[in-house]
């Protein structure tokens, strides 16, 4: 049974090393930028809270996502990095090799700005709200891709094994052996003496 990691640590050694790299820069860049945020593991995302959810960090299989809750922030720098997704508030980074680590630097911190001052206004989104902005469903989420291989070469090993089983002919039981009959000689017409005692007939003579 797969048991999902609880904290990003944990997530992040269970990825492959390209992807483990980047997001752990990624993941750098924002408890380094967003003073007293808390990291968690939700859905599996790296979920980061400052007065509420505001950011999730998605490890794709050949991309990266940042949702971001300030929608105004990924508005303002749309033109910046490309990726963006204005209608569901997240920038997608195609190459790890090649991510645009000042841009996601400036998002962070307009992002903590707009924070403070929803925090003031009392405006702040639930996680219901940021959910259903993002498009992420709890059952949609993914267990890394290290451990999801490494169940599905388990899961199919014994499904091979049992079709190589239901494949092979079976064999039928081994049958006793048969009594050999026993030989019973019976002599030939032709080839018969008459016997005096039976007054020149001839008898069938059976030996066991």
């Amino acid at each position: 049974m797969l048991v999902a990691p609880t904290t990003v640590g944990a997530y992040l050694r269970d990825l492959p090393p390209d992807r483990r790299v980047a997001m752990a820069r990624v993941c750098s860049m924002i408890r380094r930028s967003a003073r007293g945020v808390r990291e968690s593991m939700r859905y599996g995302l790296a979920f980061y809270e400052l007065d509420g959810p505001l950011f999730a960090l998605e490890s794709g299989r050949r991309h990266m996502s940042l949702f971001v809750a300030e929608q105004d922030v990924v508005v303002k720098h749309k033109d910046a990095v490309a990726g963006v997704d204005i209608k569901r508030s997240f920038i997608r980074f195609a190459d790890l090799n090649r991510l645009p680590l000042d841009v996601v630097e400036k998002v962070v911190r307009d992002s903590v700005a707009a924070r403070r001052a929803r925090l003031a206004a009392g405006t702040i989104p639930t996680q219901a709200e940021l959910l259903k902005l993002w498009g992420i469903k709890e059952e949609k989420a993914e267990a890394p891709i290290a451990v999801t291989l490494a169940l599905t070469a388990a899961a199919k090993t014994p499904a091979k094994a049992a079709a190589k089983t239901a494949a092979k002919p079976a064999k039928a039981p081994a049958r006793k052996a048969e009594a050999k009959p026993k030989a019973v000689v019976v002599a030939k017409a032709s080839s018969a003496k008459p016997s005096r005692a039976t007054g020149g007939k001839v008898v069938a003579a059976a030996r066991r």
